[in-house]
């Protein structure tokens, strides 16, 4: 990584200024979406893809497959930063299509916290860490207490379970781009977010690039994405554009499984946190909610806009 960036060719500034409205179409989205991946692909040496399994990741590794497919090149690998607290069945809905798309899947943990068996929310002693997680709270987050609480949706759960373990899979594997799925308009946090984002400092992060393929999209283009792309392309016969109201209106023949749409979504959760920090939205599935007029993160623990834009800073997503 010693000559990075200097093998690349890619516009820091594209998107600068820009929001959803630029793209008043959902071709015209896509359409981004295909040319940001494209030049990613054939720019970064050693790119990765961040994968949450849910809708805006599960979106991006659709156009990044999609895009390897149609230009014969390589899948990156896709990593999962395991924070301890998913939902077993997000857990189950990203091991099963990890399988059936054949990817390269790698986990993303902090991996002390295994050893200590913690749960979450428990008080957990700064004297008993490692001198890195130490550090990384007294030294990165000037944090001052004798405990801290085990939980990935306090400022500093999500720095040493999620961005922490986040910089160490960067800094081992040697990732020179990786493709996240942050958007304009989730949060003011990401609104000045670029295609082509750097992150050069090395006092903060290994040096590497996030490539943000779909900052053009808002939420309702993502699930029109899914229903009209992403859905028909990885199930046999599903009519393109068939949105379904609940289980029960799935075309003949198609399962809940078969489906490349975590469940929580069915259930009505709009964004997929931490299990304990976050709740449904409404009883209706999430694409059938009022998108227009409520707040997508609604249902988060984590939805502070401060809270946010420090993370953001420390190499968070």
């Amino acid at each position: 990584m010693a000559e990075f960036p200097t093998y690349l060719d890619v516009d820091y500034t594209s998107g600068e200024g820009e929001s959803p409205e630029g793209y008043p179409t959902l071709d015209a989205k896509v359409e981004k979406a295909i040319e940001i991946t494209h030049v990613a692909l054939e720019q970064y040496r050693n790119p990765a893809v961040m994968w949450t399994g849910g809708k805006d990741s599960t979106l991006v590794l659709y156009f990044v497959r999609e895009v390897a497919r149609e230009f014969d090149l390589d899948v990156p690998p896709v990593v999962f930063i395991d924070h301890f607290e998913h939902f077993p069945d997000v857990l189950a809905f990203v091991e099963r299509w990890a399988g059936n798309w054949d990817l390269d899947l790698i986990y993303a943990r902090n991996e002390e916290f295994a050893r200590l068996g913690a749960d979450p929310g428990d008080e957990i002693p700064i004297d008993i860490l490692s001198e890195e997680n130490r550090r990384e709270l007294r030294d990165r987050l000037a944090y001052e207490g004798d405990t801290f609480r085990f939980s990935a949706d306090s400022y500093e759960g999500n720095h040493l379970l999620k961005t922490v373990a986040l910089n160490a899979i960067i800094r081992e594997e040697g990732f020179d781009g990786v493709f996240s799925g942050v958007r304009w308009d989730e949060q003011e946090a990401r609104a000045d977010e670029t295609f082509f984002s750097p992150r050069h400092d090395p006092e903060k992060y290994p040096p590497h690039d996030r490539v943000h393929s779909i900052l053009q999209f808002d939420e309702r283009a993502v699930w029109d994405a899914m229903w009209s792309h992403v859905v028909p392309d990885a199930v046999e016969g599903y009519p393109a554009g068939h949105v379904p109201q609940d289980y029960d209106g799935l075309p003949a023949g198609v399962e809940p499984a078969d489906l490349p749409v975590s469940p929580k979504y069915f259930e009505g959760f709009r964004s997929l946190g931490s299990e304990r920090g976050s709740a449904r939205s409404d009883d209706r599935p999430a694409w059938l909610q009022d998108l227009d007029g409520t707040t997508e993160r609604a249902g988060r623990a984590q939805d502070k806009e401060d809270l946010m834009g420090r993370l953001r800073d420390l190499g968070y997503m």
